[in-house]
């Protein structure tokens, strides 16, 4: 029987199984979408199909960095408890996932959850916690940084993590530095490095909502833009990281701070997954 990809797709959304789970039981059931959802339950792919529609905004975000520092993942991995968040079987769990795609440098979530766990490949070792645990269980978020000097920080049990990678070959006094810098991305959550790194639409937007902000106070029409720019200033001050004031020590900047600990220190690039 021929089994569209849409209905692959439509099943696998019904039930969160893998995709050759799904296309394998739409053929043996004849494409009887029902049928195939039992299917599925007797095989173990999935308890209940109705958990592809519950909401899964707890669980847990893991980071982690190999011994060279070359190489950091962060992944999260969502239940629907935070009871069940923080088991640590489920915390485990999630830590190894972490460390196979450090292992394994996966491309996509997908490509992470096709990767073998303990013999058998991720996607079905979630589906066996889903059938242990009775909640929805699944990867939403995955990054990976490959450089020269990558540091990781966990903030709030779980609930947010950061990588940072530095510029300068690894030290114990960069270590440090990298994790104050992962503290200062984890509170003050800026969206770029620098004033050169924020995208030409968040520009625009910004600029935008000066224009509007001056034209609602009743500013004269030639201060509109004079006005706007001083607000997209304010904006690069507080929401880029070099910019922003080191949240140790206020006197000085992030940028500055970095230069005390080492001539020329500074970040090359970072992610910050939050969970939910």
């Amino acid at each position: 029987m021929n089994i569209s990809a849409t209905e692959v797709n439509k099943l696998r959304q019904m039930t969160g199984a893998g995709m050759m789970d799904c296309k394998s039981a739409l053929i043996e059931t004849q494409g009887d979408f029902d049928a195939a959802v039992d299917f599925l339950r007797k095989k173990g792919a999935k308890i209940s199909a109705k958990r592809a529609d519950r909401d899964a905004n707890e669980g847990a975000v893991i980071s982690i960095v190999n011994e060279a520092r070359s190489l950091g993942a962060i992944i999260e991995l969502n239940c629907e408890t935070d009871f069940v968040a923080k088991n640590e079987g489920f915390v485990s769990l999630a830590r190894g996932i972490a460390g196979l795609a450090l292992e394994n440098k996966p491309e996509s979530i997908d490509a992470l959850k096709a990767l073998s766990l303990n013999g058998i490949s991720v996607s079905d070792r979630l589906m066996e916690e889903v059938a242990k645990i009775g909640e929805k269980i699944d990867i939403s978020k995955y990054e990976l940084i490959e450089g020269k000097n990558i540091v990781s920080y966990i903030h709030g049990a779980n609930r947010m993590g950061v990588l940072v990678e530095l510029n300068n070959i690894p030290s114990d006094a960069n270590f440090t530095a990298g994790k104050d810098i992962a503290m200062q991305i984890a509170a003050m959550s800026p969206v770029a490095i620098n004033r050169e790194s924020v995208d030409a639409r968040t520009i625009e937007r910004e600029l935008a909502v000066g224009r509007e902000q001056a034209l609602a106070e009743g500013k004269p029409e030639a201060m509109i833009e004079r006005i706007a720019n001083g607000k997209l200033e304010k904006f690069y001050k507080d929401s880029t990281l070099l910019a922003q004031d080191y949240v140790k020590d206020g006197s000085m900047t992030v940028e500055k701070y970095l230069a005390s600990v080492e001539p020329g220190l500074t970040v090359n690039r970072f992610k910050r997954i939050q969970l939910g």
